[in-house]
């Protein structure tokens, strides 16, 4: 599969972070507890630089267990503070608050030793497209201030929002990068639906997801559809999970469609059970 998407606004997003992160006192990095390498843009320490940041591992609740632990690890070993969370449902969302006036602890106490009155903090919240931001603004806020939806670009423009705990914090679009170098990140960030189905061939991505499932753990296919994967071949595989879920079109044909489009949405929901594809190395 061949994945080479860069909107324009996303170059323009790239130039906004750069231009503002003088105004911000410490940068939410965002990530996909599912695919945290995948999800990272590559781009972001270089923009970041030394400016105090905290790492957020959204939908912990769709990655594995395992997954979840080894990355805690990861980031206390790099010095990196980190809080697991599910914007959705608010899980974890007070730690954020929390966490943030840590991280500062010490800024905002020389600010107060120099007589500066102001306590707010103001921080950017960054991250790729679909990976949960405006959901987790919202949240933070306790109100609907960033618009929401389940397909990537939904954020387009920069905007300041108050939230909780007296923190000031600056909205900004999903950015992915020019091209992908590595193809399993190309296809763990379509998986997970960071980019655009429309784009995509969604029948040999699914298949893809198949094959990377079973590589993972045969239950997550056959406690869900009651198949066997034994020695089967993706493809077979796929075709059972057809059959067994009645997507046939005339003349019994496989209809891949319909079949791809239940594993794809089954998955990134978490019904199949919780997937973690990226481990630290």
């Amino acid at each position: 599969m061949n994945i080479n998407w860069y909107p324009g606004h996303m170059k323009k997003t790239k130039e906004l972070l750069q231009a503002n992160l003088k105004l911000v006192d410490i940068v939410i990095e965002l990530l996909d507890a599912r695919i945290p390498i995948s999800s990272k843009n590559p781009m972001i320490d270089e923009i970041i630089s030394n400016k105090p940041r905290l790492v957020i591992m959204n939908k912990s609740d769709l990655s594995s267990e395992k997954g979840n632990k080894l990355w805690k690890e990861y980031f206390e070993s790099k010095n990196i503070p980190v809080v697991f969370i599910t914007a959705t449902n608010n899980n974890g969302i007070d730690k954020v608050t929390n966490e943030v006036q840590k991280v500062l602890k010490d800024k905002m106490q020389k600010r107060k030793e120099k007589g500066i009155k102001s306590t707010s903090v103001r921080a950017m919240i960054v991250g790729i497209p679909n990976v949960g931001k405006s959901t987790l603004i919202n949240s933070l806020a306790g109100r609907k201030g960033a618009k929401t939806g389940n397909r990537p670009g939904i954020t387009t423009s920069k905007q300041w929002i108050k939230l909780k705990g007296d923190i000031e914090l600056l909205d900004t679009p999903g950015i992915l990068w020019p091209k992908f170098e590595d193809k399993r990140v190309a296809l763990n960030l379509a998986f997970t639906g960071a980019i655009k189905d429309e784009i995509l061939d969604t029948e040999t991505l699914a298949l893809k997801l198949v094959e990377k499932l079973c590589a993972i753990d045969t239950s997550l296919i056959e406690g869900r559809y009651d198949v066997q994967v034994n020695d089967s071949t993706p493809l077979e595989v796929m075709e059972e999970i057809a059959e067994k879920r009645g997507c046939i079109i005339k003349g019994g044909e496989i209809d891949y469609t319909r079949v791809s489009g239940i594993l794809l949405d089954e998955f990134r929901r978490g019904i199949m059970g919780k997937v973690t594809l990226d481990f630290p190395e």
